[in-house]
């Protein structure tokens, strides 16, 4: 039987200014390990709002999450935020490195913040997961001195660093040319496939869409097909 990473039920969402607007309705699906699952609709279908709640960020949504088998709803801020340190790792359209910083200081970052590991062990992973990603070379280059995919292929790293339980992706390939696209698709997959990692991404792109294993089709805040 398959472990179920994340478990989305019933959630719903309504927005009040200056109306009641329904954003999600009756949301229900789960993601497994090793799972790699796309989000697609068109805009304002609520994509983007649904991965701020499956993300803990927002918290204001009726019905249930859970994040490998622990209950979400109802947590305290303290304890979101320990769960999105530990086992969520962020993908974003802009890469958020922060220039002042090396590649490598940039990947060690949220190692650092959880502080669960000692610095050495932070370091040998972050150089790890850069030679999975096959830009080891990087590694003491400031991120200004980056391609627009390298510094994507960066923030994937970056977001592996904690070993976290899934992988949530908004956009990842959205200011990326068609090749970087692929290149970021291929790393996720491979990370799928080899590493067994839950990957959730959000995107417009429907060819990236398309070669992943499963599709959550949503449209007015209600999943259609999945």
């Amino acid at each position: 039987m398959s472990e179920i990473i994340l478990e989305a039920r019933h959630i719903y969402k309504q927005f009040n200014d200056p109306v009641t607007i329904a954003v999600l309705k009756d949301i229900s699906f789960t993601i497994n390990k090793g799972e790699f699952v796309s989000v697609v609709g068109k805009s304002g279908c609520g994509k983007s709002t649904l991965l701020y709640i499956l993300s803990t960020m927002d918290t204001a949504y009726q019905g249930e999450l859970l994040i490998d088998n622990e209950k979400m709803t109802g947590l305290k801020e303290k304890e979101l935020a320990r769960v999105r340190n530990e086992k969520i790792g962020f993908v974003f359209q802009f890469h958020y490195l922060l220039n002042e910083f090396s590649v490598l200081e940039n990947i060690m970052l949220p190692g650092r913040k959880l502080a669960k590991k000692p610095l050495e062990e932070i370091e040998h992973r972050a150089m790890e997961l850069l030679k999975i990603l096959g830009i080891d070379k990087l590694a003491a280059k400031k991120a200004t001195q980056l391609s627009g995919g390298e510094k994507q292929r960066v923030a994937i790293a970056r977001s592996l660093i904690n070993e976290p339980q899934i992988i949530m992706a908004d956009e990842p390939t959205g200011n990326l040319d068609r090749k970087n696209s692929e290149i970021v698709f291929d790393i996720f997959q491979k990370l799928a496939n080899d590493l067994n990692q839950s990957l959730l991404v959000v995107t417009h792109d429907t060819e990236f869409a398309a070669k992943t294993k499963r599709i959550i089709v949503m449209e007015d805040g209600r999943i259609v097909s999945q």
